[in-house]
């Protein structure tokens, strides 16, 4: 597993190859907003149709997901600690429409 820093990033981000996928991890589980919204953001510019982004957050990232859904799908599952863990995936045919700007969250 490689650690890297994506230019904006504020946590460190992992990637790793398992078969033919890039797998992209960073954990914002320990952070206050925005730093979860605007490594999401930062994440999901990685992400081709053989990657996957995994977050671990410290709640659903609720405010994320209606910025994002018409070009990436998403997983979610409670993980140890009270902690999130989301797995997110470009669409095959996504409108390329998402705001990566658009990091603001309301909490």
């Amino acid at each position: 597993m490689e650690k890297f820093n994506p230019e904006g990033s504020t946590v460190d981000f992992f990637k790793d190859v398992v078969d033919t996928v890039t797998i992209y991890t960073f954990d914002t589980s320990m952070c206050e907003p925005p730093h979860p919204m605007v490594n999401a953001m930062i994440g999901l510019q990685l992400l081709d149709e053989t990657s996957k982004l995994v977050m671990i957050n410290h709640k659903s990232p609720a405010g994320l997901f209606p910025k994002i859904d018409s070009e990436f799908d998403f997983t979610q599952e409670d993980i140890k600690d009270g902690k999130v863990k989301v797995v997110f995936t470009k669409k095959s045919i996504s409108s390329n429409a998402t705001d990566f700007s658009d990091n603001c969250c309301m909490g």
